[in-house]
């Protein structure tokens, strides 16, 4: 039986945690004198074996209500308890409700008064599927009357930052990202998760998945909680692989390009210590040095946010000193997300102590297991493999490099920018730290095809495609010319089961030219414009051939195969 005058006060403001406790205490202190029996607790603590006749939440609802279903509940707001702490209690003792009801009451307005989003779009290469995604988000909100401000967290730094003012007005934020992004400033916000592939593609689903589905976020860690629950576990590893690589990108893309510069002028002066040369092949050789230990680091800040971050990145660096390269560095990552993840969830601290957790005892404890998993459990056995995997590499005949140029140039035209074609750029992305590369060169070069193939069908057949089509082709060729395979989208939407095959098939033969003529690409990215930099790559007539080629049979492919656009007959007056 319950108490009538028994309270459970629970604190739940996780951006302002201080004031919350200290209005807390105040209610404590109003409800004794009233004659009221009170208990504290954080909304994380266990709720204490007492029939409470009603439980009081000081700053924000809980996501989480189930454990609170027994009781009548109320919410007040840390502004309501400091303009009148007398009336907030009376409020709380008048306005309880059961959880049904409050969830029935909440779902309501949440739908009633979503109008406002702010928004985050971020894909791993921050290049294409970023900004496509914002557009896509923008013309939406506008065609269903919606108001949005989109920052994109692209591979130039974060255009169009979100304002406090803007933040703060928002209904819903949306999270279009497929790497994982600082959620700091969302805490206390209705958030939604989702790709930014499904944010373009299924815009007004996302809206009301929006609406529907989003969440109030109590801290940046149940953010990532949450999007990974929503999806498979393999799905979650692979988000967090790419968020690994976006970040290594820029060391790989410095680190080679600096080291080409370095070899105009000549292979003798880059090794004359105290030459320009010379110092420019130090500074490259310097970001390649960073690029294992920053995919490591940022595979462990995605599994376990800022606690996850020192030991990925030291775990890292053992890894490069084990000779286990990114191999070692994707190993370590994982161990050091995951072995971060489980402490900060196990170690239990008081209230007072608790923020010592993320700056000092997670990194602390992370670091040492992870180095001491490193050094005498995994490292070796690792570098092993990837010793193995680099003769491999080096050695493999012309056979198996055309089979492979086929293989990779073919997944990077399968679904323009999707997981797989992700997975064989990642993949290429970490073989350069083996000095292998062919199969770079191979898979930009594949990439490019499907955009450029896509133009060339337009040109070929302008009767088969609309203004709008040929408009789009256009555009495609652009693209397509700057490595951003997304350009072709809009024709793979339309018409999937011509234009993909349409695609393989160039980006087929394109990977077995430049496996045949032995292209090396040193950087990941830039398209045909990396032939502008001198030993960017070899051969680059040759290269530019295949590109050529593979687009040509694209375009001619799919000129053959697509159907006319149907034309509107009018009927006689």
């Amino acid at each position: 039986m319950q108490t009538l005058n028994s309270l459970l006060l629970v604190i739940n403001h996780p951006q302002n945690p201080v004031d919350a406790l200290i209005l807390t205490k105040k209610l404590a202190q109003l409800a004794k004198q009233q004659g009221f029996e009170s208990h504290t607790i954080s909304v994380k603590d266990q709720i204490p074996d007492i029939a409470f006749s009603k439980v009081v939440f000081i700053g924000q609802t809980p996501t989480q209500l189930d454990p609170f279903k027994a009781y009548s509940v109320v919410t007040i707001s840390l502004e309501q308890a400091n303009q009148d702490i007398q009336q907030a209690f009376e409020y709380a003792l008048t306005h309880a409700q059961p959880i049904d009801q409050l969830k029935a009451e909440t779902q309501l307005n949440n739908t009633q008064q979503a109008q406002r989003f702010v928004a985050i779009t971020a894909c791993p290469t921050g290049v294409a599927h970023t900004f496509m995604a914002a557009e896509a988000l923008q013309q939406g909100a506008n065609k269903l009357g919606y108001q949005i401000d989109v920052e994109t967290q692209g591979s130039v730094g974060a255009k169009n930052i979100l304002t406090d003012e803007a933040i703060a007005a928002a209904d819903i934020v949306i999270l279009a990202t497929d790497i994982e992004v600082n959620t700091d400033r969302f805490v206390g916000k209705r958030v939604y998760r989702c790709s930014t592939g499904f944010a373009l593609k299924q815009t007004d689903k996302a809206f009301a998945e929006a609406i529907s589905e989003a969440t109030v976020l109590e801290s940046s860690k149940q953010s990532k909680q949450t999007a990974e629950n929503k999806s498979q576990e393999k799905t979650g590893v692979y988000k967090h692989l790419l968020t690994g690589v976006s970040f290594m990108l820029p060391m790989v893309v410095a680190g080679g390009l600096l080291i080409a510069l370095s070899l105009c002028f000549g292979l003798n002066a880059s090794e004359e210590t105290g030459s320009l040369a010379y110092i420019l092949k130090q500074i490259g050789a310097a970001a390649f040095t960073l690029m294992v230990p920053m995919l490591s680091g940022y595979i462990a800040y995605s599994i376990a946010d800022r606690p996850g971050l020192a030991p990925g990145l030291i775990g890292g660096l053992i890894a490069t000193q084990l000779e286990a390269g990114f191999l070692g560095g994707i190993v370590s990552g994982f161990l050091a997300g995951y072995i971060a993840l489980f402490l900060a969830k196990r170690i239990k601290l008081p209230t007072s102590l608790e923020s010592l957790k993320p700056i000092l005892i997670v990194p602390l404890l992370g670091t040492l297991s992870v180095g001491l998993i490193m050094y005498y459990v995994v490292g070796q056995p690792v570098a092993h493999i990837f010793e193995m995997m680099k003769d491999f590499l080096n050695n493999m005949g012309t056979t198996n490099a055309v089979l492979m140029g086929i293989v990779l140039a073919s997944m990077m035209c399968i679904d323009l920018g999707g997981p797989i074609n992700k997975a064989a750029y990642a993949f290429t992305v970490g073989l350069l730290t083996t000095n292998t590369y062919m199969p770079m060169a191979a898979t930009m070069a594949g990439g490019m095809v499907p955009a450029i193939g896509m133009a060339i069908a337009t040109l070929l057949a302008k009767n088969k495609f609309n203004q709008s089509e040929r408009d789009a082709g256009k555009a495609a060729f652009v693209l397509g010319l700057c490595f951003i395979s997304e350009g072709a989208i809009p024709f793979a939407a339309k018409d999937p089961m011509r234009v993909i095959p349409a695609c393989i098939l160039g980006g087929a033969v394109t990977g077995a030219l430049v496996a045949l003529f032995h292209c090396e690409l040193v950087t990941p990215h830039g398209g045909v414009f990396v032939l502008l930099i001198p030993n960017a790559i070899n051969h680059a007539w040759l290269y530019l051939a295949a590109i050529t080629a593979g687009s040509c049979i694209t375009g001619i492919s799919y000129a053959l195969l697509k159907r006319p656009e149907q034309k509107l007959e009018t009927a006689p007056v």
